[in-house]
């Protein structure tokens, strides 16, 4: 995955670029966005670009939002140190991150910590990445200050992370802060094509309803998708034709369960929040049929001839206020509300 094939984030791809061949670059880098916008790609892309033997450069970017321009160097992406750093077999780019949702201790902190203070075994740079850093224990955060102040000059750190604010506040002020930001639906479809395999319609779907996150499109396109489609159609028709709160009650319970329905906790404000997302793009969609819209226009044009008997009892005015709704049940269900509260308030508001 080198530069050039990273989705979005064209400015700040180009930025640390530019880094890399001006050799500029700040030892220890902090990439903080949301989940599955591409901060571990850009990541492994940089850890080619410090080792790639033959840079390319001159590279066209991606530019599939629209971007597209030139990178000053950009790694090769075909040779033997490219692609073990790809698989992450490479000796220089040591790898540390939590496994099945367990924190990262003290003792993965300061094997890595140990190998930084020598030479590179192959590579021009050794480039330490910890992904999801946020995992790490206070203990392993304050065994990394001392380094991460001043790394070795063979070495580069890299920390990745979703939630910057777990992190000690002495772990980030050693870290230069580069901001990853949401990826357009664009973005995200062209990566489910390009690189997953997936049909357009689908692939735009699941775009739709994925927050700029390809990780979360990914979940959608697997087989949440359907259901969750399913689940978010039942309560528009239930609004669409109910005559009493009892009726769009009903509706919420089917946004809860569907046929995926059953988990608790965290997991089902998670697979809420999924669902209010998809709700939020069929909403989008009704809206747009009641103004006239075509079907290149929908994100989820496979389901036309389902949403445009609802479009002919919203009216585009209240397709608006639905939206805002939705939207303000997401940051509902992100502060941790109910999830059951939350769909009945929903069904209650649209």
């Amino acid at each position: 995955m080198a530069f050039r094939d990273i989705a979005g984030h064209r400015a700040l791809v180009r930025l640390i670029a530019r880094a890399v061949d001006r050799d500029s670059l700040p030892p220890s880098l902090l990439f903080a966005g949301p989940e599955g916008v591409g901060k571990r790609l850009a990541a492994t892309a940089l850890a080619q670009a410090l080792n790639c033997p033959a840079p390319v450069r001159g590279a066209a970017s991606d530019g599939s939002s629209g971007t597209a321009g030139v990178l000053p160097l950009d790694a090769c992406g075909r040779c033997s140190a490219c692609t073990r750093i790809a698989r992450g077999a490479h000796p220089d780019v040591p790898t540390l991150g939590a496994v099945d949702g367990g924190a990262i201790t003290i003792d993965e902190v300061r094997r890595v910590v140990a190998q930084a203070r020598y030479r590179p075994f192959e590579g021009r740079r050794r480039v330490i990445v910890i992904d999801d850093a946020d995992q790490l224990v206070p203990q392993s955060q304050n065994a990394l200050l001392k380094t991460l102040e001043e790394p070795p000059d063979c070495s580069q750190f890299v920390l990745t992370t979703a939630r910057p604010d777990l992190l000690l506040a002495t772990v980030r002020s050693r870290c230069q802060r580069l901001g990853f930001g949401q990826l357009g639906a664009a973005d995200v479809s062209g990566v489910l094509v390009r690189d997953h395999g997936y049909g357009e319609p689908a692939a735009r779907a699941a775009a739709a309803s994925a927050g700029g996150s390809v990780g979360r499109a990914l979940l959608l396109a697997s087989g949440e998708l359907a259901a969750a489609r399913e689940a978010a159609l039942a309560l528009l028709r239930a609004v669409a034709e109910a005559r009493d709160a009892k009726s769009r009650l009903e509706g919420a319970r089917a946004l809860l369960a569907g046929k995926g329905g059953g988990k608790t906790g965290g997991g089902a404000r998670l697979e809420l929040t999924q669902r209010l997302r998809i709700l939020a793009s069929l909403v989008r969609d009704v809206t747009l049929l009641a103004c006239g819209a075509e079907r290149p226009a929908l994100a989820n044009a496979d389901l036309r001839d389902l949403l445009e008997p609802l479009a002919q009892a919203v009216a585009a005015r209240r397709g608006v206020r639905a939206f805002g709704v939705v939207s303000e049940a997401l940051g509902a269900a992100a502060q941790n509300a109910g999830p059951k509260v939350v769909a009945d308030w929903v069904a209650c508001r649209l």
